[in-house]
Protein backbone atom coordinates (compact mmCIF):
# COMPACT_ATOMS: atom_id res chain seq x y z
CA UNK A 1 0.00 0.00 0.00
CA UNK A 2 1.58 3.23 -1.24
CA UNK A 3 0.17 6.23 -3.04
CA UNK A 4 2.35 6.13 -6.14
CA UNK A 5 5.05 3.41 -6.00
CA UNK A 6 3.00 0.26 -5.38
CA UNK A 7 1.81 -0.51 -8.90
CA UNK A 8 5.23 -1.45 -10.28
CA UNK A 9 5.99 -3.59 -7.24
CA UNK A 10 2.61 -5.35 -7.58
CA UNK A 11 3.18 -6.06 -11.28
CA UNK A 12 6.59 -7.55 -10.51
CA UNK A 13 5.16 -9.69 -7.72
CA UNK A 14 2.39 -10.98 -9.99
CA UNK A 15 4.79 -11.83 -12.81
CA UNK A 16 6.90 -13.67 -10.23
CA UNK A 17 4.02 -16.01 -9.44
CA UNK A 18 2.21 -14.19 -6.65
CA UNK A 19 -1.30 -12.76 -6.43
CA UNK A 20 -0.64 -9.39 -4.79
CA UNK A 21 -3.22 -7.01 -3.38
CA UNK A 22 -2.57 -3.39 -4.32
CA UNK A 23 -4.38 -0.92 -2.07
CA UNK A 24 -4.96 2.55 -3.49
CA UNK A 25 -6.54 4.55 -0.70
CA UNK A 26 -7.99 7.24 -2.99
CA UNK A 27 -9.24 6.31 -6.45
CA UNK A 28 -7.88 9.57 -7.83
CA UNK A 29 -4.41 8.06 -7.30
CA UNK A 30 -5.23 5.55 -10.02
CA UNK A 31 -4.01 8.14 -12.48
CA UNK A 32 -0.56 8.04 -10.86
CA UNK A 33 -0.48 4.23 -10.78
CA UNK A 34 -2.05 3.49 -14.14
CA UNK A 35 0.93 2.91 -16.44
CA UNK A 36 2.29 -0.43 -15.04
CA UNK A 37 -1.28 -1.70 -14.64
CA UNK A 38 -2.77 -0.92 -18.05
CA UNK A 39 0.41 -0.95 -20.16
CA UNK A 40 1.79 -4.21 -18.79
CA UNK A 41 -0.42 -6.17 -16.38
CA UNK A 42 -3.54 -5.92 -18.54
CA UNK A 43 -1.66 -6.95 -21.70
CA UNK A 44 0.52 -9.76 -20.34
CA UNK A 45 -1.65 -12.76 -21.07
CA UNK A 46 -2.88 -11.60 -24.47
CA UNK A 47 0.48 -10.48 -25.86
CA UNK A 48 3.17 -12.35 -23.92
CA UNK A 49 1.29 -15.42 -22.72
CA UNK A 50 2.03 -15.14 -19.01
CA UNK A 51 -0.26 -14.22 -16.13
CA UNK A 52 -0.20 -11.00 -14.12
CA UNK A 53 -3.04 -11.24 -11.56
CA UNK A 54 -3.31 -8.20 -9.27
CA UNK A 55 -6.23 -7.48 -6.95
CA UNK A 56 -6.48 -3.67 -6.97
CA UNK A 57 -8.48 -2.22 -4.11
CA UNK A 58 -9.26 1.21 -5.56
CA UNK A 59 -11.02 3.01 -2.72
CA UNK A 60 -13.51 5.70 -3.72
CA UNK A 61 -14.44 8.69 -1.58
CA UNK A 62 -17.22 11.24 -1.77
CA UNK A 63 -16.69 14.98 -2.05
CA UNK A 64 -18.99 15.51 0.93
CA UNK A 65 -16.45 13.73 3.13
CA UNK A 66 -14.23 16.80 2.84
CA UNK A 67 -11.83 15.17 0.38
CA UNK A 68 -11.76 18.02 -2.12
CA UNK A 69 -10.74 17.99 -5.81
CA UNK A 70 -7.70 15.68 -5.56
CA UNK A 71 -8.99 12.88 -3.34
CA UNK A 72 -12.66 12.48 -4.28
CA UNK A 73 -14.83 10.64 -6.78
CA UNK A 74 -14.72 7.40 -8.74
CA UNK A 75 -12.73 6.57 -11.86
CA UNK A 76 -13.58 3.00 -12.82
CA UNK A 77 -14.69 4.16 -16.27
CA UNK A 78 -11.20 4.88 -17.56
CA UNK A 79 -9.95 1.39 -16.69
CA UNK A 80 -12.94 -0.26 -18.35
CA UNK A 81 -11.60 1.16 -21.61
CA UNK A 82 -8.51 -1.05 -21.45
CA UNK A 83 -8.47 -4.60 -22.93
CA UNK A 84 -7.42 -7.18 -20.36
CA UNK A 85 -8.84 -5.34 -17.35
CA UNK A 86 -11.62 -6.78 -15.22
CA UNK A 87 -13.62 -4.04 -13.50
CA UNK A 88 -16.02 -4.81 -10.65
CA UNK A 89 -18.05 -2.68 -8.23
CA UNK A 90 -19.07 -4.83 -5.25
CA UNK A 91 -20.92 -3.35 -2.28
CA UNK A 92 -22.04 -6.23 -0.04
CA UNK A 93 -20.21 -8.98 1.89
CA UNK A 94 -21.30 -11.79 -0.45
CA UNK A 95 -20.33 -9.74 -3.49
CA UNK A 96 -16.83 -9.10 -2.17
CA UNK A 97 -16.40 -12.82 -1.45
CA UNK A 98 -17.61 -13.68 -4.97
CA UNK A 99 -15.14 -11.22 -6.52
CA UNK A 100 -12.26 -12.63 -4.45
CA UNK A 101 -13.04 -16.21 -5.46
CA UNK A 102 -13.06 -15.19 -9.11
CA UNK A 103 -9.78 -13.32 -8.71
CA UNK A 104 -8.05 -16.43 -7.35
CA UNK A 105 -8.80 -18.13 -10.68
CA UNK A 106 -7.78 -15.15 -12.80
CA UNK A 107 -4.74 -14.51 -14.98
CA UNK A 108 -5.04 -10.71 -15.17
CA UNK A 109 -5.66 -7.62 -13.03
CA UNK A 110 -8.93 -7.00 -11.19
CA UNK A 111 -9.83 -3.37 -10.60
CA UNK A 112 -12.20 -3.49 -7.63
CA UNK A 113 -13.92 -0.13 -7.38
CA UNK A 114 -14.42 -0.15 -3.64
CA UNK A 115 -16.61 2.67 -2.33
CA UNK A 116 -16.14 3.63 1.30
CA UNK A 117 -19.89 3.48 1.90
CA UNK A 118 -19.68 -0.30 1.41
CA UNK A 119 -17.75 -0.62 4.68
CA UNK A 120 -20.95 0.00 6.65
CA UNK A 121 -22.96 -2.64 4.80
CA UNK A 122 -23.49 -5.96 6.59
CA UNK A 123 -26.49 -7.03 4.51
CA UNK A 124 -27.30 -7.88 0.89
CA UNK A 125 -29.04 -5.61 -1.63
CA UNK A 126 -31.55 -7.56 -3.70
CA UNK A 127 -32.74 -6.86 -7.22
CA UNK A 128 -36.36 -5.91 -7.82
CA UNK A 129 -37.85 -7.68 -10.83
CA UNK A 130 -41.62 -7.30 -11.27
CA UNK A 131 -42.97 -7.89 -14.77
CA UNK A 132 -45.62 -5.23 -14.09
CA UNK A 133 -42.93 -2.54 -13.89
CA UNK A 134 -41.93 -1.08 -17.23
CA UNK A 135 -39.16 1.15 -15.86
CA UNK A 136 -35.90 -0.26 -14.53
CA UNK A 137 -33.03 1.33 -12.64
CA UNK A 138 -29.57 -0.14 -13.25
CA UNK A 139 -27.39 1.09 -10.38
CA UNK A 140 -23.63 0.92 -9.96
CA UNK A 141 -21.55 1.09 -6.76
CA UNK A 142 -22.75 3.64 -4.16
CA UNK A 143 -25.54 4.70 -6.52
CA UNK A 144 -27.28 1.50 -5.46
CA UNK A 145 -27.84 2.90 -1.96
CA UNK A 146 -29.42 6.09 -3.30
CA UNK A 147 -31.49 4.10 -5.77
CA UNK A 148 -32.97 2.07 -2.91
CA UNK A 149 -33.88 5.31 -1.10
CA UNK A 150 -35.57 6.64 -4.24
CA UNK A 151 -37.51 3.40 -4.72
CA UNK A 152 -38.72 3.54 -1.11
CA UNK A 153 -39.97 7.08 -1.73
CA UNK A 154 -41.84 5.93 -4.82
CA UNK A 155 -43.53 3.21 -2.80
CA UNK A 156 -45.06 5.86 -0.54
CA UNK A 157 -46.89 7.14 -3.62
CA UNK A 158 -47.93 3.67 -4.77
CA UNK A 159 -45.37 3.68 -7.59
CA UNK A 160 -42.67 1.14 -8.31
CA UNK A 161 -39.72 0.46 -10.60
CA UNK A 162 -37.37 -2.47 -11.02
CA UNK A 163 -33.82 -2.44 -9.71
CA UNK A 164 -30.76 -4.16 -11.15
CA UNK A 165 -27.66 -4.11 -8.97
CA UNK A 166 -24.80 -4.09 -11.45
CA UNK A 167 -21.57 -5.58 -10.07
CA UNK A 168 -19.57 -6.78 -13.08
CA UNK A 169 -18.79 -3.78 -15.27
CA UNK A 170 -16.20 -5.37 -17.54
CA UNK A 171 -16.91 -7.92 -18.73
CA UNK A 172 -20.54 -6.88 -18.37
CA UNK A 173 -22.34 -9.72 -16.61
CA UNK A 174 -26.10 -9.95 -16.15
CA UNK A 175 -28.11 -12.76 -14.58
CA UNK A 176 -30.94 -14.45 -16.46
CA UNK A 177 -33.44 -12.64 -14.23
CA UNK A 178 -31.82 -9.28 -14.95
CA UNK A 179 -31.87 -9.92 -18.71
CA UNK A 180 -35.54 -10.90 -18.54
CA UNK A 181 -36.22 -7.71 -16.58
CA UNK A 182 -34.53 -5.56 -19.26
CA UNK A 183 -36.41 -7.30 -22.06
CA UNK A 184 -39.66 -6.48 -20.28
CA UNK A 185 -38.75 -2.83 -19.68
CA UNK A 186 -39.65 0.12 -21.88
CA UNK A 187 -37.37 2.60 -20.13
CA UNK A 188 -34.07 2.08 -18.30
CA UNK A 189 -32.16 4.56 -16.13
CA UNK A 190 -28.49 3.73 -15.50
CA UNK A 191 -27.01 5.45 -12.45
CA UNK A 192 -23.28 5.63 -11.77
CA UNK A 193 -21.12 7.39 -9.19
CA UNK A 194 -18.61 8.27 -11.89
CA UNK A 195 -18.76 11.04 -14.48
CA UNK A 196 -21.47 10.87 -17.14
CA UNK A 197 -19.35 12.01 -20.08
CA UNK A 198 -17.45 9.08 -21.64
CA UNK A 199 -18.38 6.94 -18.63
CA UNK A 200 -19.40 3.31 -18.27
CA UNK A 201 -23.05 4.36 -17.82
CA UNK A 202 -23.09 5.74 -21.39
CA UNK A 203 -21.46 2.59 -22.76
CA UNK A 204 -23.80 0.25 -20.90
CA UNK A 205 -26.82 2.35 -21.95
CA UNK A 206 -25.80 1.90 -25.58
CA UNK A 207 -25.39 -1.86 -25.17
CA UNK A 208 -28.77 -2.26 -23.43
CA UNK A 209 -30.56 -0.14 -25.99
CA UNK A 210 -28.98 -2.04 -28.86
CA UNK A 211 -29.56 -5.51 -27.43
CA UNK A 212 -32.91 -5.20 -25.65
CA UNK A 213 -34.55 -2.29 -27.46
CA UNK A 214 -35.57 -0.29 -24.41
CA UNK A 215 -35.14 3.48 -24.18
CA UNK A 216 -32.15 4.26 -21.97
CA UNK A 217 -30.97 7.30 -20.05
CA UNK A 218 -28.10 7.88 -17.62
CA UNK A 219 -27.39 9.79 -14.44
CA UNK A 220 -23.91 10.36 -13.03
CA UNK A 221 -21.55 13.08 -11.86
CA UNK A 222 -21.64 16.53 -13.39
CA UNK A 223 -18.66 17.54 -15.51
CA UNK A 224 -17.05 19.65 -12.78
CA UNK A 225 -14.31 19.01 -10.22
CA UNK A 226 -15.54 18.54 -6.65
CA UNK A 227 -14.60 21.02 -3.96
CA UNK A 228 -14.51 20.78 -0.19
CA UNK A 229 -17.22 23.41 0.38
CA UNK A 230 -20.76 22.01 0.37
CA UNK A 231 -21.83 24.20 -2.55
CA UNK A 232 -19.09 22.58 -4.68
CA UNK A 233 -19.91 18.96 -3.89
CA UNK A 234 -20.19 16.58 -6.82
CA UNK A 235 -20.82 13.11 -5.44
CA UNK A 236 -23.04 10.10 -6.08
CA UNK A 237 -26.44 11.17 -7.48
CA UNK A 238 -28.82 11.52 -4.55
CA UNK A 239 -32.23 9.91 -4.16
CA UNK A 240 -33.75 13.34 -4.84
CA UNK A 241 -31.81 13.64 -8.11
CA UNK A 242 -32.82 10.11 -9.09
CA UNK A 243 -36.51 10.85 -8.50
CA UNK A 244 -36.26 14.03 -10.56
CA UNK A 245 -34.62 12.11 -13.41
CA UNK A 246 -37.22 9.35 -13.26
CA UNK A 247 -39.96 11.94 -13.49
CA UNK A 248 -38.35 13.46 -16.58
CA UNK A 249 -38.22 10.13 -18.42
Amino acid sequence: MTDTAGAGIAVGAAIGGGKPILVIRFQSFLWLNSSPIVMHAAKCMEIFGYACPIYIRAIASESNEGQGPLHANTYHSIFSHMPGMTVICPMTPKEFRLVWRNFLLSTGPFLVSEHRSSYKINYEINDIADKKNKTTIVAISSARLEAVKAINELKKNQKSVNLINLIWIKPLKLTKTQIKCLKNSKKVLIIDNSYEFCGVASSIAHLINKKYGCKTDILGLRDVSPGVAKRYENGTPSAKQILKKLKSI
